[in-house]
């Protein structure tokens, strides 16, 4: 910006942005297993793509416990308009779903693996198309995979019910 009176010359950042894109992250936290997939965009089909390659890796497992956030795309319909009622039925339904509250992301383990993947593969540099995002994440999830990365999570379902003022009454 031209310099005026009594004001200094100034430049402005600008830079080019190539696109973005998604990746789910996923964790089994005390068993450091990690899932992560790159999508063009973080839409219901590709959300349900993510959720069967989570159940094909527990395949023998009766009930997945899966904890999400309230997105709009975290749900049964993203499953059954992808795949169809029955076979994204019986899909949503090997699962256990625990939406996170609102405002609780703090209570999502999966935050923590988001941040490990920004900080661990990431960093700060800028990826500049999806193959080689693809590239880098796979590389990055086999790392610690093969070295059972684990989160160690502190706060007690006590604690939890103490901070969100929830308590259970029985009869």
């Amino acid at each position: 910006m031209p310099v005026k009176p009594y004001k200094v010359a100034r430049r402005d950042y600008e830079y080019k942005r190539c696109g973005t894109a998604n990746v789910f992250c996923g964790i089994e936290p005390k068993a450091g297993v990690h899932f992560t997939k790159v999508t063009p965009t973080r839409s219901s089909p590709e959300f349900a793509d993510f959720i069967l390659e989570i159940a094909a890796h527990y395949s023998a497992a009766d009930t997945i416990h899966l904890v999400v956030d309230n997105l709009s795309t975290h749900t049964r319909k993203a499953l059954t308009h992808h795949f169809g009622e029955e076979i994204g039925g019986w899909l949503w339904n090997r699962f256990t779903v625990h939406y996170t509250p609102t405002h609780g992301s703090w209570l999502n383990q999966a935050e923590i693996e988001i941040s490990l993947f920004g900080r661990q593969c990431l960093g700060r540099r800028r990826i500049g198309d999806i193959g080689q995002l693809r590239r880098q994440t796979k590389a990055w999830n086999r790392r610690t995979n093969r070295d059972r990365i684990t989160i160690q999570w502190k706060f007690t379902r006590k604690q939890a019910r103490r901070k969100l003022n929830y308590s259970i009454t029985r009869s």
